[in-house]
């Protein structure tokens, strides 16, 4: 009896970790030409203030630092869990104060409306970092990026050099994780997603700098069980706009 309480023990928390990890959705504007205000005001007056009154924190806001065309306006969003974000997106279609809130926004004349398309990936945050790490005061430069993989086992394996041993080289060196997440669904699977914040573009060249004569990539970088994980790399820099929570 006592072996089995145990083991139910175990499984308990066991289940209790996994269920700590966060839900991700990362939604891409893509915008047309002209002014950006609708969407900008959308997100700030209505759709963020409703979300935080529902208890998600930490909401990030992204324009590209290039002036790259089309334009594309980048919004992050942690979710407690995947039972959390099914249930605020039900709870969202419900709220006549949101509704009302994101009037101008939802019946904007087609013709006028700023956005040409939103791409949205939902991710599972990694089991090193199960969590949103909210980046330092003054993080100006925001680093995301898409590995992708040519088959699923290739992104497991990656996945894994991430959580026992890379995501500690990236902690040594300087590079400020915000959060690393598995893809579930999006336009470019199988991969994975993260997003790195530092003070500027200086900081960022010096700590990347570091990493690859760092002793412990030299060694897992060799590993045979690590090769070939990574088909194609995707790489933006952003910079967080006035109203971000990140």
């Amino acid at each position: 009896m006592n072996k089995l309480l145990f083991s139910l023990c175990i499984l308990f928390i066991s289940n209790a970790v996994v269920a700590q990890k966060q839900f991700y959705e990362l939604r891409e504007y893509t915008m047309k030409f002209g002014d950006a205000s609708t969407l900008h005001t959308y997100l700030e007056t209505a759709l963020i203030p409703t979300l935080n009154g529902m208890g998600v924190e930490d909401i990030g806001v992204f324009e590209e630092v290039a002036d790259a065309l089309p334009k594309k306006i980048y919004l992050f969003i942690p979710y407690r869990d995947m039972a959390s974000y099914s249930d605020i997106k039900e709870a969202l279609s419900k709220d006549q104060v949101f509704s009302d809130k994101a009037k101008a926004y939802s019946t904007t004349d087609p013709t006028a409306f700023p956005v040409k398309r939103i791409t949205t990936s939902f991710m599972t945050a990694f089991e090193g970092i199960s969590k949103l790490i909210k980046p330092a005061a003054g993080s100006q430069l925001f680093e995301l990026r898409i590995y992708e993989a040519y088959n699923e086992d290739a992104l497991a394996r990656k996945v894994d050099m991430f959580n026992s041993s890379e995501l500690d080289i990236f902690k040594d060196v300087g590079l400020h994780s915000v959060f690393f997440g598995q893809n579930i669904s999006g336009p470019q699977m199988p991969c994975l997603t993260y997003l790195l914040g530092f003070k500027d573009m200086e900081e960022r060249d010096a700590n990347w700098a570091k990493f690859g004569p760092h002793p412990e990539w030299q060694r897992i970088s060799k590993l045979p069980e690590y090769a070939n994980t990574v088909s194609d790399i995707t790489r933006v820099f952003l910079k967080p706009v006035s109203y971000s929570q990140l």
